[in-house]
């Protein structure tokens, strides 16, 4: 097992509403120093939400992403907010973002995005037993309900329209403990 960096110095360099850019001066085991960029983890964290129904459907919500300046399919997610833990925070997304609410919700896994430039950290649960239960969110706007059947992935996971990373791999794990008797 490798020896951790030490880290010389953390600097921030640049701060906007959601993320703040730092500097990383760091020294390797072997002597070599070196600067590093990143996204600083300032939050509590995210959570995503695969939400199961009886029919074994998974409930995507279209949502429009800034990044890509269009409309894509995608799971609820959304922050941790303060005072809640992950489970808290994807059954309030679940209802806010798709409607629904659920009586069982239990972690499948922490992921992680680009993680040689970011400390985030995103909570994929699982979502069972739904009922419907609306909460008013944060969104400009209502989102579209698409409910799909789990065992169509394969035609979901090739859509042009539903390309989030995350999404599609918190859904083939999903798949795999399914079929594997574990879900």
């Amino acid at each position: 097992m490798p020896v951790k960096p030490e880290i010389l110095k953390v600097t921030p360099t640049a701060r906007s509403r959601l993320f703040q850019i730092e500097e990383m001066e760091l020294r390797f085991s072997n002597g070599v120093e070196r600067t590093y960029e990143r996204l600083s983890n300032r939050g509590r964290g995210a959570v995503m939400v695969i939400a199961l129904t009886a029919m074994n459907e998974v409930l995507l919500i279209r949502e429009y992403a800034a990044g890509l300046e269009d409309y894509l399919l995608t799971l609820p997610k959304g922050l941790i907010d303060p005072g809640e833990d992950a489970l808290q925070a994807a059954d309030r997304e679940l209802k806010e973002e798709a409607g629904y609410g659920a009586h069982q919700i239990k972690p499948l896994r922490v992921l992680t995005t680009a993680p040689n430039y970011m400390g985030h950290q995103l909570t994929v649960v699982i979502a069972r037993e739904l009922y419907p239960c609306k909460l008013e969110g944060d969104e400009p706007e209502p989102m579209e309900l698409v409910r799909w059947p789990l065992d169509r992935l394969d035609e979901l996971v090739w859509q042009e329209d539903f390309s989030e990373a995350r999404a599609i791999a918190a859904l083939l794990l999903t798949r795999d403990l399914i079929n594997k008797g574990k879900l």
